[in-house]
């Protein structure tokens, strides 16, 4: 195994040169960075609020033990900060930042993704230079007896790593993207629930756990 993996290395340096080396170990490194984030998303239970959705709206009608009931059974990484709420913490200041803090750590590695998604288009153009120079180095040592299979094979050559560079830039992108779209929801669900919670359409007294 480690003998293929050699060999398929030695192959992609001999095709693209060490900028798609480069592009291909940021690629194994964005598909590690978005299976860890689709597991963490998964554990903390992101987008699956319906326990606490069902607990704000029996708080925000007036049934604070059926609130309780409903907390009780969800599993999201939100609950907390909603036992907080229901539990006469008042200061909207500490309980936006309490929620502020788990979605900084379910948003970890987003900076990664980004710079990656900016980063790898550049590493392409970078090599499809270094390629470019390399081609006609060649075809300027050939002199007289010009070739033009040299200068098309490098120029073939060079344009491989723009092509590996967009092909590591576009779906990095598109995955960052929905990860975002995701926690966008996820804040507005948190601020509508807290919200609902210290400003209850019908005034109840907290009921303590």
């Amino acid at each position: 195994m480690i003998a293929a993996l050699q060999q398929a290395v030695t192959r992609i340096a001999e095709l693209g040169g060490p900028v798609v080396l480069l592009l291909a170990a940021l690629s194994v490194l964005v598909c590690a960075v978005v299976l860890y984030k689709l597991w963490q998303f998964a554990a903390a239970r992101v987008g699956s609020h319906r326990a606490l959705k069902l607990a704000v709206a029996a708080w925000d009608a007036g049934e604070p033990g059926a609130a309780r009931d409903h907390l009780g059974r969800s599993r999201s990484y939100l609950r907390p900060v909603i036992d907080m709420a229901l539990s006469e913490q008042s200061d909207p200041h500490r309980l936006e930042a309490e929620a502020e803090a788990r979605f900084a750590r379910l948003e970890s590695g987003f900076r990664l993704l980004d710079s990656v998604a900016q980063l790898a288009p550049l590493l392409g153009l970078f090599g499809t230079v270094l390629g470019m120079i390399s081609a006609f180095q060649a075809l300027q040592e050939a002199g007289a007896q010009v070739d033009p299979s040299i200068l098309a094979g490098g120029i073939w050559v060079a344009l491989l790593t723009t092509a590996v560079g967009l092909a590591v830039t576009m779906p990095t992108a598109l995955i960052l993207s929905w990860f975002e779209s995701r926690m966008d929801r996820e804040r507005v669900f948190a601020q509508q629930a807290l919200h609902s919670i210290l400003a209850p359409e019908t005034q109840v007294a907290p009921a303590h756990a």
